[in-house]
């Protein structure tokens, strides 16, 4: 971790800035350090309630930081009181032709804006951590819960919202609350909009830790991931997520598959000499994903 401080973004007077050549609205602030980019919810105001440029923005900072093959990890946080306070149907209701084009979903398309904001972090090659505190609520929550890890306050409040409208958890929810939790603990949330804490997040599965720094034990755990080859990192992120649900015939295929491309990598390589040596290894950029 060894690359400075970078912000890819400033902010012109039209509320607009470029992201690596691809514009991003002020909603959204992308920092690197040391090979983590920090992208920061940027509407505190409004508790970070995600408006439909917030999650373009979103969108947008996750594709950028997909191109960028130094990033070894990613924090995602929210400015100001809260992580987010999930969906703002106020600001969305205004515009309503855009909000029936974000929901959309065309042909061969796997995703909607409303989805591929969540989605687009669980498909980054690269670690995600989310930090949350505050409320944790709605959209914000599956936000959350598509990153690979998170960290949150004892006193954050979640609550799967859409329930308190009438509504269901449908940007990405059915999937990644299934995968931490057991049904009838997801069907109670998603029936009830009930609120709980850190520590019940904790204790349902939701989140991978408590503290009153969450930031600390987030940074920690970039540090150790960060120690060993990129390239294997990304991997495993592709492996477990492929074959989760496959069959162990399947499963085993993408595992021998996905062995091969590494051991016929640079950074294993790099691995095993600097082992013999009993050295650090320096490794190249990542090439996996």
């Amino acid at each position: 971790m060894t690359n400075p401080r970078r912000t890819y973004s400033q902010v012109s007077s039209s509320g607009k800035c470029r992201i690596g050549g691809v514009a991003v609205s002020d909603r959204v602030r992308v920092e690197v350090v040391q090979s983590v980019a920090y992208v920061t919810l940027n509407r505190p105001e409004k508790l970070n309630g995600l408006d439909l440029d917030m999650l373009d923005a979103l969108v947008d900072a996750a594709r950028t930081i997909r191109t960028d093959r130094s990033i070894r990890g990613v924090v995602l946080q929210g400015a100001g009181d809260a992580f987010s306070a999930g969906l703002d149907f106020a600001s969305a209701g205004k515009q309503p032709r855009r909000m029936a084009k974000a929901f959309a979903k065309f042909p061969g398309q796997k995703t909607n804006l409303f989805q591929r904001v969540c989605w687009v972090w669980r498909e980054l090659p690269v670690p995600v951590i989310a930090v949350v505190h505050g409320h944790c609520f709605g959209g914000g929550l599956q936000l959350a819960l598509a990153a690979d890890f998170r960290f949150t306050t004892p006193d954050c409040t979640f609550s799967v919202m859409e329930a308190k409208w009438g509504l269901i958890p449908d940007m990405t929810g059915t999937v990644t609350m299934r995968e931490l939790a057991a049904m009838d603990v997801v069907k109670r949330l998603a029936m009830t909009a009930e609120l709980f804490d850190g520590n019940q997040a904790l204790e349902w599965g939701f989140v991978s830790g408590v503290s009153d720094n969450p930031i600390k034990p987030a940074q920690e755990l970039l540090s150790q991931i960060t120690t060993r080859s990129p390239d294997a990192v990304a991997a495993t992120k592709t492996l477990l997520h492929k074959t989760w649900n496959r069959s162990p015939r399947g499963a085993f295929w993408i595992e021998s598959r996905i062995q091969l491309a590494l051991m016929r990598g640079k950074n294993h390589k790099i691995v095993r000499t600097a082992n013999a040596a009993k050295k650090l290894p320096e490794f190249a950029i990542r090439k996996f994903g």
